[in-house]
């Protein structure tokens, strides 16, 4: 993260540096593209002197072919005076006549050349003035060159500077670059170190997932038996996060919701009295309906207008019905208050009335416009009032939003949190002034309209008297709006405030806690009532905790009871096939005992027949006798001995009655129940630490699963960081191509044009420099003249 906060400020420093350098190389460009208009003026003028040298020296050619012409014509005017004056001389014999034709022609060529002289005078004193308007254009023309050049080394050591700067910034961006992309290495290795680990946590995941939910259903069971008093599952009938009742709030309620029902029904009789009273205003302005007919569009209105009640009526009266079933025993809530749903669905249609007669209203003042008699100022009113019911009519909609908005809660649960609640209630006490605002601006603009109407001629005494009724349903209504405006703004903290909260959260109340609130005020008045009456003890706290914990630890050792009961149960059943067979078994030696007895009396019967015959044979039978007895008591008591059997609860024991054994029996037995004790002990401890290392491999393994989530998210943003950082790059390594290749082509642009400049200002000067040698040699010339 220090890495990618470390790449951020440097991108952010690399930007602003771009900046700067673009905001440099603007001004650059706005200074490239007033010299290229200044050279470009200066070639104009520079084209233009050429022009003006070019007349000039065409005149100053004129002017000297003109001189010279003027100069032979003097040489020969000049010549012909003298040849004249030769003649005269010598002519001054024959007569005045010739004399006088010589005088005349001597002073028509004296002015001619007095006007020749005069002439020369003014193209000399014209010369002079270009040769100094020349001279004047030359310093400046060299001054503003000296100038342009100190211009062009500034901007070429500017542009120098800003070379090696932006030579320096690509080389420090490309070592940042190649610094990135070590990092993005790093980063890279980091992430696939980072896949690796999520694989093997998600390895890790599955086999603890499995391994819990093999005993989760042994641990469930046991996690749900140990909160008795929180219900985890259901956390809307948990007692415990119930609040108490707020029996002030409910007071509080109840008073606000009786005023509001005061102004709601003060706002009624006005938006009747206001809708009926335009109906009527319908009939009589701008036709009178008893003496003509109206417009079709204003029959629609009238009829429109006409079923206001219908659509006001249904807002006091839902209003009511929310009043009234906000009473003491109550949990007044936005979630409980069932009743301002349909307040907010007849607002709705309200609403859409509004909307459906808007442009009806809009109609109805362009009629009155259009009226012959309708004055400027009475058309500026009307388009003022269109503009108010417009606005008047979006108020209303925003009013209906919000109420909407509101009454949302009480029909879905977790509509809304506690903070947009405060936010909606803000918001509709600003909507409620814009209202009171737009009613107040409504009932000016008709009571000047009002005043413009009276100074018709055409108005008459049942409009006045519509208008005067509509002007005071409007001040009624202007004074309802403002009234309810003030009243929600005063009330705002009780609106935004939360009554009721569960304990221990901020979230909002729920009908089914609502209920158990109520259900337990119930519940304490009832025992508040009795408390004289004798009522059974109540069980103290750590007594409760006790039991619990007694409880507890029965619920725990329940499932090994219920296992030795299933053994018992499994052995009793054993004992019963071993009980039948041993019945039978003993049936058997009953018949037996039958036979032997049968036989014996045989042998009886043989010995007392034998006892009439010899001595030997009776003692022969006496012996036989006897060994037959003896006989059947051996088998008796082998018989015995093999079937003796010891049966308890614990189990079944095979003994023989010997005389050293039958004491031990009773000692055996103890010892056997008490070793199964311990070892079901031992077992209901095992499986308790069990049942806790399950619950806290369950936590490690939630912990771990938000730890790869964490750690998955954190790899996909600086992945995603990555990747931006790659698309600045790019884009930085763009722009420092694009902005390299423009300004070369400016620097190669301005390189050509400084050559060009240079190649017209050599040429130029060579051009001055001739014209001063052209103008010395004519000056010199004329002197010499």
């Amino acid at each position: 993260m220090a890495n990618v906060t470390d790449l951020q400020t440097k991108y952010s420093k690399l930007a602003q540096e771009y900046s700067k350098l673009r905001a440099q190389n603007q001004v650059l460009k706005k200074a490239v593209v007033d010299e290229q208009a200044n050279s470009t003026s200066l070639k104009e003028q520079l084209k233009q002197r050429d022009q003006s040298l070019r007349k000039q020296e065409q005149e100053m050619d004129s002017l000297s072919f003109r001189n010279q012409q003027l100069a032979k014509r003097v040489e020969l005017l000049q010549e012909e005076l003298a040849v004249s004056e030769a003649k005269g001389k010598k002519g001054k014999s024959k007569g005045d006549s010739p004399s006088q034709h010589g005088m005349q022609t001597q002073n028509v060529f004296d002015e001619d050349l007095q006007k020749k002289i005069e002439e020369n005078e003014r193209l000399h004193i014209q010369f002079y003035e270009a040769d100094e308007q020349h001279r004047r254009q030359e310093a400046e023309l060299k001054a503003r060159l000296e100038e342009l050049e100190k211009d062009s080394e500034q901007h070429q050591a500017v542009v120098d500077g800003l070379t090696t700067k932006y030579m320096e910034t690509i080389e420090r961006l490309q070592s940042d670059k190649a610094r990135l992309e070590v990092k993005t290495q790093t980063l890279e290795r980091e992430a696939k170190e980072c896949r690796l680990r999520t694989e093997e946590c998600q390895q890790q995941l599955r086999r603890c997932q499995t391994e819990l939910n093999r005993q989760v259903k042994q641990s469930s069971s046991v996690i749900q038996e140990k909160v008795p008093f929180n219900d985890t599952k259901f956390s809307d009938f948990n007692s415990l996060n119930v609040p108490p009742h707020n029996r002030r709030h409910q007071l509080k309620a109840r008073d606000v919701a009786g005023q509001a029902l005061s102004f709601i029904q003060d706002l009624v009789a006005a938006l009747l009295n206001f809708h009926s009273y335009t109906e009527q205003r319908v009939h009589i302005y701008p036709l009178d309906s008893s003496i003509e007919q109206i417009s079709p569009l204003n029959q629609k209105f009238s009829q429109y207008l006409h079923e206001n009640a219908a659509y006001v009526r249904p807002l006091e009266d839902s209003f009511l019905q929310l009043h009234q079933s906000i009473t003491e025993d109550t949990v007044t809530v936005l979630e409980t208050v069932v009743k301002l749903k349909s307040f907010a669905d007849n607002f709705s249609s309200y609403t859409h009335f509004l909307q459906k007669i808007l442009p009806y209203q809009l109609k109805s003042l362009e009629e009155e416009c259009e009226a012959p008699l309708c004055t400027a100022a009475l058309s500026a009113k009307n388009q003022e009032l269109q503009s108010d019911m417009k606005r008047v009519t979006s108020v209303f909609e925003k009013l209906q939003n919000y109420i909407n908005l509101l009454a949302l809660p009480s029909v879905r649960q977790d509509a809304m949190p506690q903070s947009s609640t405060s936010a909606v209630f803000t918001q509709l006490a600003a909507c409620l002034h814009s209202l009171h605002d737009a009613i107040k601006e409504m009932s000016k603009h008709y009571n000047q309209k009002a005043s413009l109407e009276q100074e018709l001629p055409t108005v008459t005494q049942k409009l006045c008297t519509t208008t005067e009724c509509l002007l005071g349903s409007l001040g009624s209504l202007n004074s309802s709006t403002g009234k309810i405006a003030t009243f929600f703004s005063n009330n705002l903290d009780f609106f935004t405030s939360p009554g009721y909260s569960p304990r221990g959260s901020t979230a909002a109340l729920n009908p089914l806690q609502a209920e158990s609130m109520l259900a337990n005020k119930k519940k304490a008045a009832a025992y508040i009532h009795a408390i004289r009456k004798p009522r059974p003890q109540s069980v103290p706290y750590r007594e409760a905790l006790s039991n619990r914990r007694i409880l507890t630890s029965s619920t725990e050792s329940r499932e090994g009871l219920t296992q030795q009961v299933q053994q018992s149960q499994e052995k009793i059943a054993r004992l019963e096939q071993e009980k039948e067979h041993w019945l039978l078994e003993a049936q058997l030696g009953k018949v037996r005992l039958e036979k032997e007895n049968q036989r014996i009396a045989d042998l009886e019967t043989q010995l007392a027949a034998a006892l009439g015959g010899s001595p030997n044979l009776q003692t022969a039978a006496a012996s036989t006798l006897e060994q037959s007895h003896e006989e059947a008591e051996t088998e008796l008591k082998a018989a015995g001995k093999e079937t003796t059997l010891c049966t308890s609860l614990v189990g079944m024991l095979c003994t023989t009655p010997t005389v050293e054994h039958v004491g031990d029996e009773e000692s055996r037995e103890h010892l056997i129940k008490t070793h199964y004790m311990t070892r079901v002990g031992e077992l209901t401890t095992q499986l308790q630490i069990s049942d806790s290392k399950a619950v806290h491999f369950h936590s490690e393994c939630r912990a771990l699963a938000k730890r790869l989530a964490i750690a998955e998210k954190s790899r996909e943003t600086l992945s995603e960081e990555v990747k931006v950082a790659n698309q600045n790059i790019t884009r930085l390594q763009d722009e420092l191509a694009t902005t390299k290749r423009s300004y070369e082509d400016q620097l190669s642009m301005m390189s050509d044009h400084l050559c060009s400049m240079n190649e017209t200002l050599s040429k130029q000067r060579e051009e001055i420099d001739t014209l001063k040698l052209g103008s010395k040699g004519n000056a010199k010339k004329n002197k010499g003249r």
